[in-house]
């Protein structure tokens, strides 16, 4: 029986991705755990391994194809002893099955010896008007009829919400849930109720030849999509503090002219242990909102935002509290290398429970970010720069001041919550030997 290799999902946001490259062709010989492809995600290029063994019969999707769906038939796999030049692609209503040699067979219909030519087609046999009722008469993709028969739903009950009335993934598993399938809104629509967005440029407003229209990729459209849900449905709030600088600069001179050759810790990575720290000091913002109730993490797992050629991307770092210094910078400066040239994998950059977006190094004073679901907070961070303070003495001093703002979910954090976090930072930037206890 022919074997389907699917467009796999490589990251948990994925809906669709491009076929970058093949690297097998038909009448190749592949083995389980064989690459046969590069796929570019929304977030990165990956590599892709076969899972079974086989001769590639049919490559269905050329590589530099976009907007391929996860889950749709790329290729067709022949098992050992079928003959690769046989197999064909799977229909649109209806995918390779096998043929279960037990199952009864319809009575081959037969012409009555008296009809004649042009005479009204005699009552088909029962069995087969039977069968022509069934499954194979209704409309549905291949996906839904696999989900439809691995979780015993009957496609004759389900209503179709794609094109024509087909019965799609979504339509099995609502039903399977008890719930009525939700037609899909169009590409104009966006929630919350009542409010749609231009998708397209009105010749009205631009000339058509005022402009260059630019194709979007799957980068650029998840993170529309994701962003733009959480602004409108994420109830969040900012707290905003300044920070003197002067002791961790001090510390950061220090701790560079001690390091090794290469070793480099810059003032983000500082931030990163920092933020990791405070939120072990304030467990009840290391959280996340879910339906089911609250989760409060165990480890501090840091995203830092990065920009990339076509959008954004966050890398993390795992249990940034119990590395040090050093560890952190050398991970970082790894993964952000690896973010830029889109080779980071789904384990790299999703889990994070912190957000920490810095522009500083662009000259803004302050700003504030859209939390990135389902982590409850993320921190801006401004440019540290000279400015007038007073002292505890009430003279007018100059100190390096920095400012942050904390954008928090209030289904998660509360301001006083997000308010004793602040202080927590603020208590280990400007006192970084704290770092070390």
């Amino acid at each position: 029986m022919a074997i389907e290799i699917t467009m796999p999902a490589l990251s948990p946001t994925m809906e669709e991705g491009k076929l970058a490259k093949w690297l097998v062709k038909e009448g190749d010989t592949v083995a389980s755990g064989d690459v046969i492809a590069e796929i570019e995600t929304d977030k990165a290029t990956m590599e892709v391994e076969a899972v079974d063994e086989g001769t590639v019969a049919k490559i269905l999707v050329e590589e530099g194809s976009e907007g391929v769906k996860v889950n749709s038939v790329i290729a067709m796999l022949a098992e050992d002893g079928e003959d690769a030049s046989e197999i064909s692609a799977p229909s649109d209503d209806e995918p390779p099955a096998k043929q279960d040699s037990n199952a009864e067979k319809p009575e081959a219909k037969t012409e009555p010896e008296s009809a004649e030519a042009g005479s009204v087609e005699p009552e088909k046999p029962k069995a087969l008007a039977s069968t022509q009722k069934g499954d194979d008469r209704i409309k549905a993709s291949p996906l839904a009829r696999r989900i439809a028969a691995q979780k015993g739903v009957d496609l004759a009950s389900v209503k179709g919400s794609g094109p024509h009335g087909r019965i799609i993934r979504n339509d099995v598993e609502a039903v399977e849930a008890g719930a009525p399938a939700k037609p899909k809104t169009s590409a104009s629509q966006v929630k919350p109720d009542g409010l749609i967005l231009p998708q397209v440029l009105d010749d009205r407003v631009y000339a058509p030849d005022s402009y260059e229209l630019v194709p979007l990729d799957g980068m650029r459209k998840t993170v529309a999509k994701r962003l733009t849900e959480s602004f409108m449905q994420v109830p969040h709030f900012p707290l905003e503090v300044d920070i003197q600088l002067d002791k961790l600069l001090s510390s950061r001179s220090a701790i560079n002219a001690a390091a090794p050759e290469g070793v480099k810790v810059s003032v983000n990575d500082m931030l990163i242990k920092a933020s990791a720290l405070a939120l072990m000091a304030e467990p009840d913002c290391n959280a996340s909102y879910t339906d089911n109730g609250i989760a409060y993490h165990k480890s501090a797992n840091i995203s830092v935002a990065v920009a990339i050629d076509g959008g954004l991307i966050t890398p993390v770092i795992r249990d940034a509290q119990s590395k040090g210094l050093r560890e952190i910078s050398e991970e970082m400066k790894d993964l952000a290398t690896r973010a830029r040239d889109r080779k980071l994998k789904p384990q790299e950059y999703t889990g994070g429970t912190f957000s920490i977006s810095n522009l500083g190094m662009f000259g803004i004073k302050s700003f504030g970010s859209i939390i990135n679901p389902p982590e409850g907070m993320i921190m801006s961070v401004g440019v540290g720069e000279k400015r007038a303070v007073v002292a505890d003495d009430g003279s007018i001093v100059a100190r390096t001041v920095l400012s942050v703002t904390l954008t928090c979910d209030h289904r998660v954090i509360g301001g006083a919550e997000g308010a004793k976090w602040l202080q927590a930072f603020k208590r280990f930037v400007e006192t970084p030997e704290a770092m070390l206890l």
